[in-house]
């Protein structure tokens, strides 16, 4: 277990690392900070000054040899826009999208294990279909398009929720149903491809013949075996709920990660970009971390492999 922990760690670092790298270079051709810095119709000896002192004159690797050494010490830099450190202007906006992308996830798994159950349980009745055309319609639908018309029905029509802000638990409602029902498809195909091949074990059938109540054959000898996999696809779906929760946040103008990262675009605010961008992948890779460990410790045959 301790060998497999220490690949998937240094796997870990590799992609964090590439992802730096790539995220480096690809706000750094976008565009000239210096001359972001120094606003339109700046002289061009000011843009160069500035270029000078903020080391936008040295070779990109060069640039991102320091960038890399004073983020490992904590310093993402000043904000070009906001005029504040970014390290704290981001650990300010954190928590509104952790809890928005923790309450998608439930809201993803308490739609689709329930769905999923009932696809197997009856696999190819109208149930199961309807189980499906769910998840087809939420897959299909992009979410940014959901959220709008969420707004239009119980923000304009009924008046019932609040279009935008987060001070209350009001302001999260449809943005959880937004952002969480995107992702709760996958799930649900995964707990009835698993309950569908748990329910022909010889196990099922032997506790079936027993007598057992279908609800504690399904509930207590399937779905605990079949609900292996959502563990690690929770964690990954979780880091993508977080990266996806740009466009989410920027509609209902929470106070969040996703919507300083849009605002950092628009004011072409690269350390903040660049310091969001980097937290929300190292996030993502140590949950899938977290998730490919949860998995071997649950099913030894993934060690063995």
């Amino acid at each position: 277990m301790a060998l497999f922990i220490i690949k998937r760690l240094g796997l870990a670092l590799l992609v964090a690392l590439t992802v730096s790298i790539i995220s480096f270079v690809l706000l750094r051709t976008s565009g000239d900070a210096a001359i972001a810095i120094a606003g339109e119709g700046a002289r061009d000896i000011d843009i160069e000054a500035i270029r000078q002192a903020y080391g936008l004159d040295r070779p990109l690797a060069v640039q991102y040899l320091i960038w890399l050494g004073q983020t490992l010490g904590g310093d993402f830099g000043q904000s070009l826009y906001f005029k504040t450190d970014v390290v704290d202007l981001v650990l300010a906006k954190a928590p509104v999208t952790l809890l928005l992308g923790l309450l998608s996830l439930a809201f993803a798994l308490l739609v689709a294990i329930p769905l999923g159950v009932l696809a197997a349980v009856f696999a190819n009745s109208w149930i199961d279909r309807a189980a499906l055309a769910v998840a087809v319609f939420g897959q299909a639908m992009p979410n940014f398009f959901f959220a709008l018309l969420l707004v239009m029905l119980f923000s304009i029509t009924f008046r019932w929720l609040p279009v935008s802000g987060s001070g209350s638990w009001l302001h999260f409602v449809m943005p959880t149903v937004a952002l969480g029902y995107y992702a709760a498809p996958a799930f649900m195909r995964l707990v009835r491809a698993g309950m569908v091949e748990v329910l022909s074990a010889d196990y099922v059938r032997t506790a079936r013949a027993k007598g057992l109540p279908t609800r504690t054959v399904v509930f207590k000898h399937a779905l605990r075996n079949a609900i292996v996999p959502v563990v690690a696809l929770s964690a990954v779906q979780l880091g993508y709920l977080l990266g996806g929760s740009v466009v989410i946040e920027t509609i209902f103008a929470l106070d969040g990660l996703g919507f300083l990262a849009y605002q950092s675009i628009t004011h072409k605010d690269f350390p903040v970009i660049q310091a969001v961008v980097v937290m929300l992948s190292v996030i993502y890779v140590l949950l899938t971390l977290l998730g490919d460990i949860a998995n071997a410790w649950l099913d030894p045959r993934i060690r063995v492999a």
